[in-house]
């Protein structure tokens, strides 16, 4: 079916009071509610500027106030995917007028006060259809962010109008500041005042774009955002994971992730990274060599997220991750003689220089298979010896991804078999290797580096280097006057006159 895409732009009153039939939800996988009191600050400044300036019901004039992306979920809520942090936000602002308009007793309030009372009540509750009584505890937005206190704080706030003094979390204290500002200016221009939520409900406006599906709301967000860091794939799996876990496993999901995510970091990795290796891994358990690489989200989507709640999956995650501790940041693993075999990381360190990724799938599928088997060390270091010689050779040859990729998906199935797997790679004369080893493509110059480097030291090199010419890059041409430029040239470029040089 083709993609749906609904956009229509709505003032503030209306937008959030279509909350009424579709409530608004902050789906499990978002951050949590970021903005800072400056943000909050210039949020009601530039509305009540506009209002003295442009706005008002005198005139006709629209102030922008952004995008929201959303989609409509099973339940019939709308589902933000991008303008969370908005539509929280003018929820805290409206929730803090309505508090001090309400702050007067029924007898001594203005028509106006009156009014944008009634205004307000269903762009944040539920109302009586008979009655108009307002349901305090039916608010029309929630928020689900996963571990997130705040949930409660938010629904809180809205029910009660009250926040606590002495909270830090940033509904309470953004609550409180809005509540500060309108006082703040009321005080300073009492005539305004009306003027301002009038503008604020009628002519603050919002873009609304609604999408049929959950991904096509999330490549619209990608789309759009310059904001910040866009929602990753693995946001989508914490949440979706979160969900199917019973309430006592929750908790402990959660630590887990946040540890995961922390040493992730801390490894430069990331666990999208982790949960995409893992699918080179699932992916050569099911014997699947496609060349085609599905998308992360994708793949795990399949037949309802099954891969998704395997019970071993964050285990794996991290196993996953102690390689890459070794690989990225050198660390030496408890118990794990490997990572301290310094043969081991320099074949390593030199795939590392590999100029496509394709040399990482075979190596994190053969530690997660075979980590725990006796003589690891030596299969590891044979294995790695072999991946190294015939994945330079070809990129030598044949400088592109194809040249290895589907040998590369062939041997993935092939370690899951054996630990002495068959490299079915494409057979390479050897005997023609010589000159692109001697004048090698540029992309390949410090594999063949390390390498060389590496049969004649024991120890690592340092982290940044640089290549250093033996002979001058800038040739000067009278000392060999006789010798055309290109053989000059060939010279200087050769293998044998560079050298990897640490930097100061």
């Amino acid at each position: 079916m083709p993609t749906t895409i609904e956009v229509n732009k709505q003032s503030v009153e209306a937008l959030l009071g279509s909350g009424k039939s579709k409530p608004f939800v902050i789906p499990e996988y978002q951050r949590p509610y970021a903005w800072t009191d400056e943000q909050v600050e210039t949020l009601f400044e530039d509305l009540w500027d506009f209002t003295a300036t442009s706005g008002g019901t005198e005139r006709e004039s629209s102030y922008f106030l952004g995008s929201v992306v959303s989609y409509e979920n099973e339940e019939g809520e709308q589902e933000i995917i991008d303008g969370q942090q908005r539509i929280t936000s003018l929820f805290l602002l409206l929730r803090a007028i309505y508090t001090k308009l309400v702050a007067t007793s029924a007898s001594e309030r203005t028509a106006e006060a009156n009014n944008f009372i009634g205004k307000i009540e269903p762009t944040i509750w539920r109302t009586n259809k008979l009655t108009g009584m307002v349901d305090f505890k039916n608010i029309l937005l929630t928020s689900r962010v996963v571990n997130n206190e705040g949930n409660e704080i938010l629904r809180s706030i809205l029910e009660t109008g009250k926040a606590d003094e002495n909270a830090k979390d940033n509904y309470s204290k953004n609550y409180r500041h809005f509540q500060e500002l309108f006082d703040k200016h009321s005080t300073e221009n009492p005539l305004m005042v009306y003027q301002f939520i009038y503008a604020l409900l009628n002519q603050a406006i919002l873009l609304p774009i609604t999408a049929d599906t959950q991904d096509t709301a999330l490549t619209i967000f990608s789309t759009l955002n310059d904001r910040g860091l866009p929602l990753s794939d693995a946001d989508i799996f914490k949440a979706k994971i979160y969900n199917q876990l019973a309430s006592d496993d929750k908790k402990a999901f959660i630590d887990r992730w946040k540890d995961l995510d922390e040493q992730s970091t801390d490894a430069n990795e990331s666990i999208q990274q982790l949960f995409y290796y893992n699918m080179f891994y699932y992916r050569a358990l099911d014997k699947d060599t496609k060349t085609t690489t599905p998308g992360v989200r994708k793949y795990y989507a399949t037949n309802k997220f099954e891969r998704l709640y395997k019970p071993e999956l964050l285990d794996t995650l991290f196993v996953i991750l102690n390689l890459w501790k070794v690989v990225n940041k050198g660390e030496e693993l408890e118990d794990e003689a490997w990572s301290k075999n310094i043969k081991i990381r320099q074949t390593l360190d030199i795939l590392t220089s590999y100029p496509n990724e394709y040399w990482k799938y075979p190596v994190v599928i053969y530690y997660v298979c075979y980590r725990n088997e006796e003589n690891f060390e030596t299969r590891f270091a044979r294995f790695l010896n072999k991946l190294l010689m015939e994945l330079m050779t070809k990129y030598l040859m044949i400088p592109t991804i194809n040249a290895v990729k589907p040998d590369i998906l062939k041997l993935n199935s092939a370690i899951v078999a054996s630990d002495i797997p068959t490299f079915e790679f494409k057979t390479v004369d050897m005997a023609q290797l010589e000159p692109y080893i001697q004048n090698p493509n540029r992309n390949v110059v410090r594999m063949l580096l390390k390498t060389l480097a590496y049969e004649h030291q024991d120890d690592m090199l340092p982290a940044k280097w640089e290549i250093e010419h033996i002979f001058p890059q800038k040739w000067q041409t009278n000392y060999f006057p006789d010798e055309p430029d290109a053989t000059i040239k060939g010279k200087i470029e050769h293998i044998g006159n560079k050298l990897p040089f640490e930097k100061k």
